[in-house]
């Protein structure tokens, strides 16, 4: 009977611990400049502003990325959200898994 409680209570946490680990992840603050895969840090189409540029590498298949102190991280958010960020140093609140940064807000 006891062993049976306790391989209960054993199931029940092995279940709850991938809630428990969302539940504690928290935002995190990341300060940094919206590129894009292809060029990160430097941008390299003539004649262009880093925005344009960024514009133009998304539509050729880019990805948005923070460049942050030296690190490149892919971003997670709706195309939408971010365009009007291109280019710009901004402020993300978001959740780091790996090298990538789930958006919660871009200021």
């Amino acid at each position: 009977m006891k062993a049976q409680r306790i391989f209960s209570a054993a199931i029940l946490l092995a279940l709850l611990m991938p809630a428990l680990r969302m539940a504690n992840a928290a935002a995190q603050s990341f300060t940094g400049v919206i590129s894009d895969s292809m060029c990160k840090q430097k941008h390299m189409i003539p004649g262009k502003t880093d925005a344009q540029c960024v514009e133009e590498c998304i539509k050729a298949g880019a990805s948005y990325v923070l460049v942050s102190g030296g690190k490149v991280y892919t971003l997670s958010v709706k195309k939408g959200l971010i365009a009007p960020f291109a280019g710009k140093k901004v402020q993300i609140q978001g959740e780091l898994n790996s090298n990538s940064i789930t958006v919660i807000a871009i200021h």
